[in-house]
């Protein structure tokens, strides 16, 4: 056996900051006959790790027993009609309406008790009496008011005014329940053994899942409950009305925490969220199509006539302005039609003087073609109303600030939720002899070795806790920086003190950093602009000053978060001039954070900060002896409710083979929502690709020495457990495709992970309070009985309670073994290369989602206009054309511009 201090380290390669044409060109383009695509399927888990260090844990799940496996339930549609025959929706009324039938009917029903979804599905454990049963149910006027989608108050305007009316005092009621299926509980129960059942595992979860859902609106809960298996990682998410679990994390918004914590809006007069939301003192200050789109689908309560509605916009004229048409009689009896005004409509009519929203927009509160407005001043957001929009950064820093929980003060939050709602006092989960264990489970884990790393003068440095430095120590293979320059967009701050303490730390580090070419302080009179414009002066004044285009600029922000410049900025230098940047907002100057920009910016001009040892020397594992590219695949999608916005791809790829730590990433629009991404291949008319694979695949070859990956590691993020099997079929298709395009014959081995971050599940000590040490894995107990899954938890949790990623092994042709993989995903999340800190997921799912963020701002979808916005949102997201992104200019395409 070799000596550590025998091998032969593997030389940095060269700094690469633009494309690198081999003499050989790209990879040869043959036209033999192509391997036909397989069929791929999911794989079975392979046996568990055994390396590391024992460590005894809990976890947030809970054991689950069924007594009775065999029981079925049988599913029946639900239909709800009023006495007019128009059908009746919504989950309030329909649960009352079920509530009432029971009560009622419960004799007719054989003493069933139901499991209802509030819409069109209910089942029962056994059958009903008949399979087809109606009933006629009168619901008093206080409810139907309240509830009926139809009522729109005493300001309904259009022809359908009468029969709005009509609705508005209906009270007697059709349902009709019809057997729809049969449901067993038996795929649950073989599920629990870790046996495979041949199908309806999904649809008996989704029952029991109803079953909870309607405890918790029994119990009034205002958030579902999500069944626990000791196999899933769902877990509840609800909260009890205790003014103590609210926590505001501004802008109008609250988060409310138990289990977890759940976004509402803070109720009160629309006028008073809207200046908060905007952070704006008085009204006038308003930005009417901001509010337009943040109100959207809220639900308000008018103080005139104590009725709730739904805002579906704001009217295009103020308020004193908007006119529309009613029906009057004259003095003769006769009906004839006036238009009048909103405002004078409730000063006259209504005997409402308007103060203060006269001058503002409406509320529209009706239909698309059938408008009811209400003044701002007479309108109040309901209270504990779901926020579903996306969170600010401003916001969503207070959110992690106020929401962070100790890992006791988080296990004392779970168990005592689980004790307060008494899962085995449901009538129904009894029946079917399910229990539900109320103790947190043990599971034994493992703590890792944590990963060897190689700094400047091939140093070792060894992490303590997940976390390391470069105090003393130089970067591995620093960049010397002798063409750059400094731009200032009205920040308050001394660019040319910054600009020398970034050359002193940069020294201290091992980068030798000229003075700067020139220091551009932005005119005082370009600052009133628009962003587009204050970029595009900027630009002039650097071209006029500079000779060439430099290495890198240093451009300073003003704003710390969500700078309206960032988007322009990053498409001009990135995409039109080819200039690699680093944006800063410095609100203190000190060594570290002038570090981490210095470890940013050397790794994006082609530097390397530090490599694993193993990968140093090299001694990877599988993939030191086969070419092996590695690659991260993420999708970003836009707010939530915004059906018109593109979704991002991105895919980084591994170059320089067989190093793990460099990579180059490659971006498309594709569809909104859409998770699959279908730009991996992308042929052209003229026969070319045009695909995101070709121009990692290429890259690698032309990076490799020559050499074409015969292995491929693709990390997946961002999908759901419904998706793993398109993810082998669609994705890996097209990966393939791209691969036999360029002329190859064999497939290459695949290995595919999905990692995922969006789930419950909580790893802590057995004894003490502290989070569990980095490195800590976990595939036993708490995994699924089939299936190739563990959780680990590779970074150190400092704050609050560390969430383990979850990743997924859905297919491995190339043969880890548990523990080889296990070490190799605990090694990626070494590699990145912003921070000095293990990261909580493999980097390159970062650097996926890095490249979609930044690139995604090369457009600034957010300008689309409001009637274009509506237009796109009742279409299909299939029918809505997608804009291409700007492609990367060649001088940045193989940089690491998303550090």
């Amino acid at each position: 056996m070799e000596k550590e201090g025998e091998d032969t380290p593997l030389p940095p390669p060269p700094p690469v900051t633009e494309n690198v044409k081999p003499e050989v060109g790209e990879i040869p383009q043959q036209q033999p006959e192509r391997a036909a695509i397989p069929k791929y399927s999911m794989i079975s888990r392979r046996g568990v790790g055994t390396n590391g260090r024992r460590i005894s844990l809990l976890s947030n799940h809970f054991k689950v027993s069924i007594d009775t496996p065999d029981a079925v339930f049988y599913q029946y549609s639900v239909s709800i009609t009023s006495e007019d025959k128009r059908a009746v929706e919504g989950k309030g009324i329909g649960r009352k309406l079920i509530d009432k039938l029971y009560q009622t009917y419960s004799s007719e029903l054989a003493g069933k008790k139901f499991a209802y979804d509030g819409e069109k599905s209910l089942y029962t454990l056994g059958p009903l009496p008949q399979n087809k049963l109606e009933f006629t149910l009168l619901l008093e006027d206080s409810f139907t008011k309240h509830e009926t989608e139809d009522t729109n108050g005493d300001l309904s305007l259009g022809a359908d005014a009468k029969r709005s009316k009509r609705s508005l005092h209906s009270k007697t009621f059709l349902v009709e329940i019809s057997y729809s299926a049969k449901i067993p509980l038996k795929p649950i129960a073989l599920a629990l053994k870790g046996l495979e059942p041949d199908h309806g595992t999904q649809d008996a979860l989704r029952v029991l899942d109803i079953i909870l859902r309607q405890q918790a609106a029994k119990r009034h809960y205002n958030q579902l409950i999500s069944f626990i298996f000791h196999f899933l990682e769902k877990y509840s998410s609800f909260f009890h009305d205790d003014s103590r679990n609210f926590t505001d994390v501004g802008g109008g918004v609250t988060g409310v925490r138990d289990v977890s914590t759940t976004m509402i809006l803070t109720p009160g007069p629309v006028i008073d969220f809207l200046k908060i939301n905007q952070n704006v003192r008085e009204p006038v200050h308003i930005d009417w199509v901001k509010a337009k789109r943040m109100l959207k689908n809220l639900r308000v309560k008018a103080r005139h006539n104590n009725m709730e509605f739904k805002i579906i916009g704001l009217s295009e004229k103020r308020c004193f302005e908007q006119y529309f048409s009613m029906k009057l009689k004259n003095s003769l009896g006769e009906t004839e039609t006036v238009d009048i005004t909103v405002s004078d409509y409730f000063t006259k009519r209504c005997g409402i003087e308007l103060t203060s929203s006269a001058s503002f927009p409406c509320l529209d509160v009706g239909k698309p073609k059938r408008p009811n407005y209400l003044p701002l001043e007479l309108c109040s957001l309901v209270s504990l109303q779901r926020y579903t929009k996306a969170l600010s950064s401003m916001q969503r820093a207070s959110l992690v600030e106020k929401s962070r929980q100790k890992p006791l003060d988080r296990i004392r939050s779970i168990t005592d939720a689980v004790q307060h709602y008494r899962y085995d006092d449901d009538p129904v989960l009894s029946s079917c002899g399910i229990s539900i264990g109320r103790q947190l489970m043990q599971v034994d884990g493992r703590v890792l070795e944590t990963p060897k790393l190689k700094v400047g003068n091939s140093e070792d440095c060894i992490p303590r806790n997940g976390r390391w430095n470069f105090n003393n120590k130089t970067l591995l293979q620093p960049i010397h920086i002798n063409r750059w320059a400094v731009v200032n967009f009205s920040a308050r701050c001394d660019t040319s003190h910054i600009s020398r303490e970034l050359i002193n730390c940069g020294r201290k580090k091992g980068i030798d950093i000229e003075r700067p070419l020139t220091l551009i302080e932005e005119d005082p009179q370009a600052r009133r602009g628009s962003p587009l414009a204050r970029v595009e002066n900027m630009f002039e004044q650097i071209i006029a000053k500079l000779s060439r285009p430099p290495q890198l600029i240093l451009c300073v922000l003003a704003e710390r978060k969500n700078s309206e410049l960032y988007g322009p900025w990053k498409k001009k230098s990135l995409s039109d001039y080819g200039i690699v940047t680093q944006c800063i907002s410095p609100f203190k100057i000190t060594d570290q954070y002038l570090t981490n920009v210095l470890l940013k910016i050397n790794s994006k001009l082609g530097g390397i900060n530090s490599l694993l040892a193993i990968e140093h020397y090299p001694r990877i594992p599988f993939i030191v002896e086969t070419p092996t590219m590695i690659v991260g695949m993420d999708v970003s999608h836009g707010s939530p409710g915004r059906s018109d916005v593109p979704s991002v791809a991105a895919v980084v790829g591994s170059r320089y083979w067989p190093l793990i730590s460099r990579y180059r990433a490659s971006v498309r629009t594709q569809s909104p929502k859409v998770e699959m991404i279908d730009s991996l291949f992308k042929p052209l008319a003229n026969g070319n690709d045009d695909g995101i694979m070709r121009e990692l695949l290429v890259d690698f070859y032309q990076t490799s020495k020559g050499h074409k990956p015969k292995q491929i590691i693709v990390f997946r993020d961002g999908v759901s457990e419904s998706q793993f099997n398109q993810v082998l079929n669609i994705e890996l298709e097209q990966i393939i495709k791209a691969y036999q395009h360029l002329g190859e014959v064999e497939i290459p081995k695949f290995t595919v992970i999905v990692a995922q971050k969006n789930h419950h599940t909580k790893l802590f000590h057995s004894s003490g309070p502290e989070n569990v040490p980095p490195g800590t894995v976990v595939d036993t107990k708490i995994v699924h009985p089939r299936n190739y899954d563990f959780y680990m938890c590779a970074h150190a949790g400092m704050i609050g309670t560390s969430r383990p990623a979850h990743y997924h092994v859905l297919l491995d042709e190339i043969g880890f073994s548990p523990d080889d993989l296990q070490n190799l995903v605990h090694s990626l999340s070494y590699v990145y290369q912003r921070s000095t800190t293990a990261i909580s997921i493999v980097a390159p799912i970062c650097y996926a989602h890095l490249a979609a963020a930044q690139v995604g701002q090369f457009m600034k979808f957010e300008e689309l206009s409001e009637t274009s916005s509506e237009q796109r949102s009742v279409t299909t997201a299939s029918s809505i054309p997608v804009p291409e992104l700007p492609r990367l200019h060649k001088d940045v395409q193989g940089s690491m511009f998303f550090c």
